[in-house]
Order: C-alpha cells, then structure tokens, then sequence
C-alpha cells in the first residue's frame, strides 16, 4: 500500500512549510521549485508570535536551529528619530508567549528543507500546469518531465501564481499599492542595534530589524509610479534616507559598500480581490498565491505558515486507510479537507490583506498636515492600546480541532 503523495509547486516559506508538515503526517513529498538551486541570499523576515507558534506546533523551533534575534524594542518613528509609538519586547511576550523573531530569510528556508528528506526536492523543475479532472487524480505537468500524479497539489507559486491566473482567469488578480520597496542585509555589529523601528516620512518609510551576529535586515518604499527604473539603488537609497535619524545614514554607508545586486527591489502589489476560495478540485492555494498582501503588518510570511500548519492538519495522515483509492482514482478524503481549509482560512486571511493595506496608507501619507495629524494621533495613543490593536493577529492562530 502506497502512501499519499504531494506535489508542492515552489520552495518558498509557505511551500516548505506545508512540505514539512506533511512530511511530518506521513505523506510523500514532492517539492517543485523552478529556481536551480536554493538561495543564499536574501533579505530579512519576521516571525510573529503566531507564526512561532504554528511552527511549534510541527516541531520546527527557529530559533534553536538559527538563534535568537529578539530586539529590545518595537516601534514608529519619524524622522528626525522621535518614537510615535513603540514597545518593549518584554511586553510583548508576556503577552503574547514569546516575542517576535527576526531571521534571514535564506536560513530559514534552510532550516525547513532540513527537515525534509534530499530525494523531496526538485530544483530546475518549471510547472507549467495542473490537470484535475473530476474523479481522477491530479498529473502534474513540468517543463522538463516527467509528470507527477498527486493526491494533492499544493500551488505555493508566489504572488504572480500561473496555477491561480489558470484556474481562476475571473479574478481580477493583482493591484498595486503605489510603492516600490528596496530590501537588503548589512553587517553592522559595531552599530549595536537593538530596536526594530519603522520610521514614517511623507510618502517614503525606512525600515532597520536587527538580526543574528549583527547583521540587520533594512527595508525601505517610496511612493513611485510602477515600473519606475532606478540607476543605482545605493545612490537612490543615500539621496531618499541620507538625512534621517541615526542610525539610518551609518546603515546606508554600509548599503553603499555592496553589490548593487544585493539590493533587491521590487514594486509592491497586494491581490486586487479576495479569491472565491483557496481550493479548487485537490489543488489548495497559500501564501502570496492564495492572498498576496502588502508588507505592512509584517504578515504575509506568518500567514503563509498559518496556511500550511492548518491545512496539514486538516488532511488525512498519509497513510492510505479503507476507502481510500489507491489505484488512479482521487482520493475520495482530500476534497472535503481542502473546503474546510478554505472554510478555516479565507476570512482570515483576507482581513489581514485588508488591515495590512489600510496601514500602509497611514504610512506613506505625503500631504504635510495630514502627515502632521497622523503623528500626532499615533502618539497619543496609549502603548498598552496599540499593542492590545495586535491581539487579533498574534493570537488569532488556531489550530483546526
């Protein structure tokens, strides 16, 4: 008797994720990922207490496996380097469990495709489409060959997900925010940083994590057009940020000794509208491929975690029991699991994309007396009331009983 098997089209957090927890329920894995080989660059991300959680909740413990990057404090700032609103970490743990973690996204990747055994792993592998047809197993189709049947396919394909635009080609699909964003990571130990700060211009934000052995990770948008091309973006960077707060124009001088390839920019998009659901047949979407939001929750990773830990959960083991079809017929237990995926997920995350897209707003305001009232609004609210604003986010995780 044959195990049920996954296909998980991209190798991203999300996908790994999912593979791990199947992996982990006794399902064959199979790992899709059009990139040769895994990154080893990258830029930062932030893991959330619930995102924690749901990773504890596979056995995956981040920061045994990379260290702790635990920041003192969190918090806006404007830009001569006056705290809006920020809070202790300590706060935030007592409240919520643990406190957030920040890692590079490169380690964290690695430490998810450790746990999943060399053979799940297809690098170099383009899927160019999914057939399923009713009462029938899914084939997967690659680039190179050979096709894969699967009890399950998982489309983690990204924010420009070709598995969603062909099976919901009524979707309006992506909307941009109005910014463009720059990303990168920096050495920079002597510089001892130890808040993790967002820092509000007027239509332009700076943002500075600290990370393991120094490093940190630095983010920044402006309010551009689309498609905007930038000469250099070190000298974009130095000419939009050069003039703020410390320790921003010591962490660009850092910027301006790297690659100009290290620098990764890109415009920002969030999913124009929620999906009809997050299934169709024996394909379940997560990630940015099922409700690709804006950046500024800090969210979009910890919800594709959400995603992968939920919908693992609600599957059957991968041992194939009575009644299951183990010949070319679909496995008769994974379309119900997969509506209760999108029953236990699509209200969620769809409130997140919309929150998150909300504060962006407030972020990137460039009329100077709205900018002003902003600020002021921000500042008077108390710290116990802003941090109380995140109870939903970081405890709403719930595993499916």
């Amino acid at each position: 008797m044959t195990n049920r098997h996954a296909v998980v089209v991209g190798a991203g957090i999300g996908g790994l994720t999912t593979a791990v927890a199947l992996h982990r329920r006794g399902w064959d894995v199979t790992v899709c990922e059009r990139a040769p080989e895994p990154p080893v660059t990258g830029a930062g991300i932030g893991l959330a207490p619930n995102a924690l959680r749901a990773l504890g909740s596979i056995g995956v413990d981040v920061s045994r496996a990379i260290g702790d990057a635990i920041p003192e404090t969190m918090g806006v700032r404007r830009p001569d380097g006056r705290w809006l609103t920020r809070a202790g970490t300590a706060d935030m743990a007592a409240r919520y469990g643990m406190a957030p973690l920040a890692v590079a996204r490169p380690a964290l990747t690695a430490t998810l495709s450790a746990a999943l055994p060399p053979s799940a792993f297809r690098h170099g592998t383009e899927v160019t489409g999914v057939d399923d047809a009713e009462g029938r197993r899914p084939i997967v189709r690659t680039a190179t060959g050979p096709d894969l049947p699967a009890d399950l396919v998982v489309a983690a394909d990204g924010i420009h997900s070709p598995l969603r635009r062909a099976h919901f080609p009524a979707h309006p699909g992506l909307h941009y925010i109005g910014e463009t964003a720059w990303r990168t990571i920096v050495e920079a130990p002597d510089l001892r940083i130890r808040a993790m700060s967002e820092t509000w211009g007027r239509g332009k934000r700076f943002g500075v994590t600290p990370l393991v052995d120094g490093r940190s990770y630095l983010y920044a948008t402006a309010v551009v057009p689309p498609d905007t091309r930038f000469a250099d973006p070190r000298t974009e960077l130095r000419q939009r940020f050069g003039s703020w707060h410390a320790p921003i124009p010591a962490l660009l001088e850092r910027v301006g000794r790297l690659d100009p390839a290290d620098v990764l920019r890109n415009d920002l998009y969030d999913l124009a509208a929620p999906l009809p659901r997050l299934h169709h047949g024996r394909i379940a979407w997560l990630g940015d491929a099922a409700h690709a939001m804006a950046p500024n929750l800090g969210q979009g990773g910890c919800q594709a975690i959400e995603d992968a830990v939920v919908l693992a959960r609600l599957l059957p083991t991968g041992e194939r029991g009575a009644g299951a079809d183990g010949g070319d017929g679909a496995d008769s237990a994974v379309p119900a699991a997969l509506a209760a995926y999108t029953a236990a997920r699509h209200a969620r995350t769809d409130a997140v994309r919309l929150r998150a897209r909300r504060i962006g707003r407030l972020g990137v305001l460039r009329n100077p007396v709205v900018a002003t009232v902003r600020d002021l609004v921000v500042r008077a609210t108390p710290g116990r009331l802003a941090l109380r604003g995140m109870d939903d986010l970081f405890n709403g995780f719930r595993l499916p009983t």
